[in-house]
């Protein structure tokens, strides 16, 4: 299995090969080999700033000599103006960099962004609000950092690395009783040391998911009223996530009834970049 920096370092190199393939024709034909030059990445939409690190590793890996010398770091509250980086070496790399760079850094911020007004929104409470799988293929791994940044929580980052069982796996199993038994035995047999969450969709189940001792519960599709109740039903028993359906407007809502997360599919599949834009200096 690979590790996180393989995954960034696979992206980096897939990223470069649709964008740059066999050279940068333009900047090729009309700059110097032997030109040198810098450029700051400047902010120009107020947010929450993601993935410097990660352009750190986009320069590095497309010309090891450039030289990035960084002012703000990630997790910064920037606005208008503010000079991120600068970047200084061959103009070539500089120009044939810019793209991938810029788009993984609007990204990332904003989802930092997004998942910083989530949050701002529990403000007082204990609830953590999650990230999903609902991740842009391949770059599931630099979003889930933004989400981070951004003072969210990771959920599972893949199916490797939770048991989360959900209805049509129950349906299957034939019953929670049965999926639980076997998810255990599974982990057992298998030396893993993963949590169970179980998603249920009633008080029946709720009831069955703490005889069988899982140890998240996510309450799908719940109203507020019916999370409360459910809520007081687990007593601390078992971690409690809510999920489905709940926006910015009824995030607080979902907190208030004293759930651990609430998780929100809406940090990274329908996110807006934040605006920047890379230029000499």
């Amino acid at each position: 299995m690979k590790t996180t920096d393989q995954l960034i370092d696979d992206l980096l190199t897939l990223a470069f090969a649709e964008d740059v393939g066999d050279g940068d024709h333009t900047t090729l034909s009309t700059i110097p080999a032997d030109a040198m030059g810098r450029q700051h990445l400047l902010v120009k939409e107020e947010g929450i700033i993601a993935g410097v690190e990660i352009a750190r590793k986009v320069f590095q890996k497309f010309d090891p000599s450039l030289k990035m010398t960084t002012y703000i770091n990630d997790g910064a509250h920037v606005k208008p103006g503010d000079i991120a980086f600068v970047v200084e070496g061959p103009v070539r790399s500089l120009l044939q960099t810019e793209r991938v760079m810029l788009n993984i850094m609007q990204r990332m911020s904003g989802i930092a962004t997004m998942t910083a007004h989530y949050q701002k929104r529990l403000e007082g409470l204990k609830t953590k609000v999650l990230d999903t799988r609902k991740t842009t293929p391949g770059m599931r791994m630099l979003e889930k950092m933004a989400v981070k940044i951004g003072g969210g929580e990771n959920h599972r980052i893949g199916l490797f690395d939770m048991i989360l069982i959900k209805d049509n796996h129950v349906d299957f199993a034939g019953g929670i009783p049965q999926a639980v038994a076997s998810a255990k035995k599974y982990l057992a047999e298998k030396g893993k040391n993963l949590k169970i969450e179980l998603e249920v969709r009633n008080t029946e189940e709720i009831q069955q998911a703490l005889e069988a001792g899982v140890d998240r519960i996510m309450l799908d599709n719940f109203t507020p009223e019916r999370t409360r109740e459910a809520v007081k039903l687990i007593n601390g028993r078992a971690e409690v996530e809510s999920s489905g359906g709940i926006t910015l407007e009824t995030l607080r809502d979902y907190g208030e009834c004293g759930v651990d997360f609430i998780s929100v599919g809406a940090l990274t599949h329908s996110v807006k970049g934040l605006d920047m834009s890379f230029k000499h200096c």
